[in-house]
């Protein structure tokens, strides 16, 4: 459709509602929906220590879609002029205080400007009802997050990234194909949680399993509809005492982080001992592919997973995928999926990260 062309038709649209809207004013019920109060934690209630080189303050912004999110912004101290920037969320079910305040403090530390948030519907950010995912607005947030960094004084707007842990992966690279502002994306042990939700994990799942998650999924509908939406799966990691010789690796990996002193976190959805996310959350994922356009991705992509994670086929074939001609799909030896969350010592690649991020945003 030629630009002229949908112009008109946004023109016409706009102009049918109005008279639509026009027709019906005498008629109109005004509802009164009350107004969300956010608290911000003013404390370091991080799981990792803070840096003396860094300077840290909450920061709150919205999104295209009224919510408003809160994140923690880290610049490196003494720095001048305009810095490059990163925007970093993610795992899915965590927060901002866990493995994506890590990553943006210490690419602080190395002198990047950069964006720790939590996702719409989770952490310190508004959105009801809690606990919720959706693949369109939590997209969304990237770009909220690059609006916001973009607006600051000591960023160079031309110059600003985003980086995507586990399921905040697939959402990095989703934001990459339609925010052509991103200069650079990365991820690390990205999920893509669509496929996940889907078909399962490796694809495992069959058309009649795929049908009875559709059906269980919206019968719950019913009674979730009468609690605001807000009815919470239980809790969705195992804690240490039931990790057994029989656990999966990567369920007690899970656990031993999200659980234990190593990772929790109270407003942690996957830390949460009184429920996890929404039952009805994998809707949005479910026929919602993340991937559809990856092909359309033109900004440098750097992909990382571990060696042996249980999430590493979802790296190896988003990379595939990517459009981009500057790509790199780094594997971290003997690394598993956690490893990429927390291990600084032996594990995360932040040189890798660095000089990415360096090259490709100057």
């Amino acid at each position: 459709m030629k630009l002229k062309t949908l112009t008109y038709a946004l023109l016409l649209s706009s102009t049918l509602f109005g008279a639509t809207t026009m027709a019906n004013e005498r008629s109109a019920t005004v509802i009164q929906i009350p107004a969300q109060t956010i608290q911000l934690e003013q404390s370091w209630d991080k799981i990792f220590p803070q840096s003396d080189n860094v300077e840290h303050r909450k920061v709150t912004f919205k999104n295209r879609y009224g919510i408003t999110l809160v994140g923690d912004l880290y610049m490196p101290k003494g720095a001048q002029g305009k810095l490059s920037a990163i925007a970093v969320s993610g795992p899915f079910g965590a927060v901002k205080e866990q493995s994506s305040g890590l990553y943006a403090q210490t690419l602080a530390e190395r002198g990047f400007v950069t964006l720790a948030f939590d996702p719409s519907f989770t952490g310190e950010s508004s959105g009801l009802p809690r606990n919720q995912a959706s693949s369109d607005i939590n997209t969304e947030d990237f770009s909220a997050a690059v609006d916001f960094l973009g607006s600051l004084d000591n960023v160079d707007r031309d110059k600003i990234g985003i980086l995507g842990v586990c399921g905040w992966g697939g959402m990095a690279l989703n934001a990459a194909a339609i925010d052509t502002r991103i200069k650079a994306v990365a991820t690390s042990v990205m999920y893509d949680m669509s496929r996940v939700v889907s078909k399962g994990y490796n694809d495992s799942m069959t058309k009649d399993e795929r049908v009875a998650m559709k059906q269980a999924l919206n019968q719950a509908r019913w009674d979730d509809m009468k609690n605001d939406y807000a009815t919470l799966s239980p809790r969705n990691n195992l804690t240490s005492d039931h990790i057994t010789a029989d656990t999966p690796k990567f369920i007690a990996d899970y656990s031993q982080f999200y659980t234990t002193k190593r990772g929790f976190h109270p407003r942690a959805a996957n830390s949460n001992p009184n429920g996890s996310w929404v039952v009805t959350m994998p809707l949005s994922f479910a026929n919602m592919p993340l991937l559809s356009y990856a092909n359309e991705i033109t900004a440098p992509t750097l992909i990382v997973a571990g060696e042996v994670a249980h999430s590493r086929y979802f790296s190896e074939d988003a990379f595939k995928a990517v459009g981009s001609k500057n790509k790199q799909l780094l594997i971290v030896p003997n690394a598993s999926h956690t490893d990429l969350y927390d291990n600084t010592t032996h594990k995360i690649p932040f040189d890798q990260f660095t000089q990415f991020f360096k090259t490709h945003l100057q």
